[in-house]
């Protein structure tokens, strides 16, 4: 992977990521991605006008798309990550310079 794949970067709400993720993998064949966790805060959260800041879970998504698919991911992933309402998330692209491919061996889904 190089030039012709870009980087999809989703920072959302708790409990949002793994479903994009499996709608990705299972609507749109995505399967380079991976979700890790972190804490953060935002400027205008119920107590930003007392000046204390409110942390929260928060879930980093990075997903590896095709080039010429990208703008068509990105805007998958906007809608179904649900970016568009207060305190949605925030989504970015940056295209990738080096990228190593890897295959998860297939295993059936848990029940």
């Amino acid at each position: 992977m190089d030039a012709e794949h870009k980087l999809i970067t989703c920072i959302l709400p708790h409990g949002i990521a793994l479903d994009v993720l499996k709608k990705l993998k299972d609507e749109k064949g995505i399967i380079e991605a991976s979700v890790s966790n972190a804490r953060g805060m935002g400027k205008l959260t119920p107590l930003a006008h007392r000046g204390l800041a409110e942390q929260a879970e928060k879930e980093i998504m990075n997903v590896v798309v095709p080039s010429a698919r990208a703008d068509e991911l990105f805007e998958y992933m906007f809608h179904e990550a649900r970016i568009d309402r207060p305190h949605g998330g925030i989504i970015f692209m940056a295209a990738l310079q080096h990228a190593t491919p890897f295959v998860l061996p297939d295993v059936p889904e848990e029940q």
